[in-house]
This record gives C-alpha cells, sequence and structure tokens, in this order.
C-alpha cells in the first residue's frame, strides 16, 4: 500500500454551471472527489486528502491534509460557484500544503479537476511541471468541460514537465456516462496501475454489475451461486420486511378496537382508588363521634344521677369514699360514717346513737377534733348530758 499525502484542486468557477455532464459540472466533480478522497484514506489508514478551490476570490484551502474522511466530505458543502480559475495558483498553494505535511515519509500528489478555459501561457505551466518534479510531487489531471484549440495541449505540457511516471491525465468527454464512473477505472482512482485497493475494486464492479444491467450486478453466467444466493437473501429479506409489516398493522387496529376498554376499566380504577380513602375516612369518623357519644351518655347519666340522689350512685359514692378514709384515718372514716347517717333518715338508729353517747372518751375526742369547741365548757356538758337522759327516756319507751 502506498503511503501518501495527497491535494485535489476544485474548479469552482463560473463554467460549471453548465448542465453538460450529469447532473451539473460541479455536481460531478464534486460526487467524483468524495469517490477518490474515500478510495485514498480507505487504501492505507495514514493517508491523508486535503482539498482547496481555485476559483473565486482566490485560491482558498478548505481543509489540510488530514485522515478523516468526514471532514473531508464535510467541507464540501455549500462552495460558491462564480469567477475564474487560477490553474497555476491552485497548483502552487498545493504543492505548499504538502510541503508542511506532519509525516514527512508521505509521497506528495496534487489531483486537479479542470473544467473550464486556461488563460496561463504554455511556458508559465511548464516552470510549474518542473518545480513539481524538483520536489517530488506527481500531478494527476482530470481533463473535462470547455474543449478549446490550447486546454488540452497546456494541460499534456504540464503533465510532460512533470515527468514523473506515476503522474496521469484523463480526458473526460461530455456524454451519458457519470464523471465518477468514468474515473473509476483510470490509474488516478486505482493507484499506480499495480491493482486496485479494496475500495476502488468494490466500486468499480458494483459500476461494471450496474451498467452490465445484471440484478445485483453479478453475471449469473460466470458465478451462478453466488447469484443464486444473492437472490434467496433478497427474497428472504422482502418476506421479512412484509411479515414485520403485518405484525405492525395487526397492532395498531388490536389498540385502535381495545381504545376504549382499557380506558374505561382505567377509569374505574381511579374511581375505586378515590373512594377507598374517602370511605376510610368516613369510618373512621362515625367511631370517633359513637365514642364521644358514649362518653357524654355517661357522663350525662352520672350527672342526673348525682342530681336526683339517686340512692345507688350515691350509696356506691359514699362506699367508696368512706372506704378511701378509713384506710388513712379510722376516726376520720367513723366521723364521716356519722355524717353520712345524720343525713339519710334510715340510717337515724336510737340504739345506735345512745351507744355512741355513752362513750365518753369518743364523743370527747369528736368535740376537740372540731374548730372553736370547747369539750370543758359547761353548756356544752350540759347539753350532752341532756342528750343522754333523752336517749335513756326513749331507749324505755
Amino acid at each position: 500500500m502506498v503511503l501518501e499525502a495527497t491535494m485535489i484542486c476544485i474548479d469552482n468557477s463560473e463554467w460549471m454551471r453548465n448542465g453538460d455532464y450529469t447532473p451539473s459540472r460541479f455536481q460531478a466533480q464534486s460526487d467524483a472527489v468524495n469517490l477518490i478522497c474515500g478510495a485514498k484514506t480507505q487504501s492505507n489508514p495514514e493517508n491523508t486528502v486535503g482539498v482547496l478551490t481555485m476559483a473565486g476570490k482566490g485560491v482558498r484551502v478548505l481543509v489540510t491534509p488530514t485522515s478523516d474522511l468526514g471532514k473531508i466530505l464535510a467541507c464540501m458543502h455549500g462552495l460558491e460557484i462564480g469567477g475564474e480559475m487560477s490553474l497555476a495558483a491552485g497548483i502552487q498553494v498545493a504543492q505548499l500544503a504538502l510541503k508542511h505535511r506532519q509525516n514527512k515519509q508521505q509521497q506528495q500528489r496534487i489531483i486537479v479537476f479542470v473544467g473550464s478555459p486556461i488563460k496561463h501561457d504554455k511556458k508559465v505551466l511548464e516552470m510549474i511541471g518542473r518545480k513539481l518534479k524538483k520536489n517530488s510531487v506527481a500531478l494527476d489531471i482530470v481533463n473535462f468541460g470547455e474543449e478549446d484549440d490550447g486546454k488540452t495541449e497546456k494541460l499534456e505540457a504540464l503533465l510532460a514537465a512533470v515527468n514523473n511516471t506515476t503522474s496521469h491525465i484523463v480526458h473526460v468527454p461530455p456524454g451519458p456516462n457519470v464523471l465518477s464512473d468514468v474515473l473509476i477505472s483510470t490509474p488516478i482512482f486505482t493507484g499506480d496501475g499495480e491493482g486496485a485497493s479494496g475500495f476502488a475494486a468494490a466500486s468499480a464492479a458494483a459500476v461494471a454489475g450496474a451498467a452490465s444491467g445484471f440484478d445485483f450486478g453479478v453475471d449469473p453466467n460466470l458465478d451462478p451461486e453466488l447469484a443464486l444466493a444473492l437472490r434467496v437473501s433478497m427474497e428472504e429479506e422482502r418476506a421479512r420486511q412484509e411479515a414485520a409489516a403485518k405484525k405492525a398493522a395487526e397492532e395498531a387496529s388490536k389498540q385502535e378496537k381495545g381504545g376504549e376498554q382499557p380506558t374505561s376499566s382505567q377509569d374505574a380504577t381511579m374511581t375505586e382508588r378515590a373512594t377507598a380513602p374517602a370511605s376510610a375516612d368516613n369510618k373512621a369518623t362515625d367511631l370517633m363521634l359513637n365514642i364521644q357519644q358514649d362518653d357524654e351518655n355517661a357522663l350525662l347519666q352520672q350527672a342526673l344521677a348525682m342530681s336526683m340522689d339517686d340512692p345507688a350512685s350515691s350509696h356506691d359514692t359514699r362506699d367508696t369514699d368512706m372506704s378511701d378514709a378509713a384506710a388513712d384515718d379510722p376516726e376520720l372514716a367513723l366521723a364521716l360514717q356519722l355524717s353520712v347517717q345524720d343525713s339519710t333518715k334510715d340510717s337515724s338508729n336510737p340504739a345506735d346513737m345512745s351507744k355512741l353517747l355513752a362513750d365518753q372518751s369518743f364523743v370527747s375526742s369528736i368535740l376537740a377534733s372540731l374548730p372553736g369547741v370547747d369539750p370543758n365548757d359547761p353548756s356544752v356538758k350540759d347539753l350532752l348530758a341532756s342528750m343522754q337522759s333523752q336517749s335513756e327516756v326513749e331507749k324505755t319507751l
């Protein structure tokens, strides 16, 4: 594989608007440039390609020599057409760009597309050719478009001045053939004539097969097995695509038919989910209200019982109070029991009262516990004596 650094000079002059090449001169030239760039970069990973234009306001370098094919192809978009081509300036700028290549081991090559008349003299072109020869730069020329009396002669003189066996010139007259298809079979595309690269060979085979009119570009008479395999593969691919399209159509119809049912089911599910928390909240609220009502009813009943002096409830309450007091002070419990017995009619028993009054020590302790009462007071003693006497009288009766 040849290690090269290539600069491609594009003719973007006003002459490129002509339509004698399909689809136009400039578009045919762009397709050929893209094809050559791909072949150069594919033949060797270390090959580099640069592109410049020779018309317009002056020579313009679109991209310096690089191995990035995407960058090379991207620079071809949006080019302006106009002005006159300057062949001498384009070749000199291309030579300068190759001189500053990064890998000095790469061989230098310039490919020039000439599709418009040449204004330079033959001697100027010959001088440029000798300079290329001195710097070991190969030159490939693609002559297409205008055919005047001196254009072909000047280009032949330029190539002869280079005097390099690896330099070539190709004349492509206008006609039904595409410019890139013609260049595929030339040494400009295939290399030094020692054999085409893989990319070039595949492109040449595809073009040849398309031109022959055979299916898939393969002649069944030369290779029947390959032609049969290609045909079977194409039929399987077509069947697979048809099955996929049919399946997609069935799924689309099912989705259209079942579109309403999932919607209704989703609505019902959302309604259930929305009502479930509400019902749970209502149940909790009802339970709290019932508990509160029960508590209020119990309190109300207790209050009514106390206000109506219910014997059962008052008796229970009194028993509870007296039992608690008895646990702390037996004498206080006895005093409370006496006060309770005084408030109830059923509890006034003369026999019990007489027994209590007969106990002088108990009466004295009760009187001493009362605030402001002196047990030794004569009036208190007289009162106790009268009560004792009265109780005795009642007892005899």
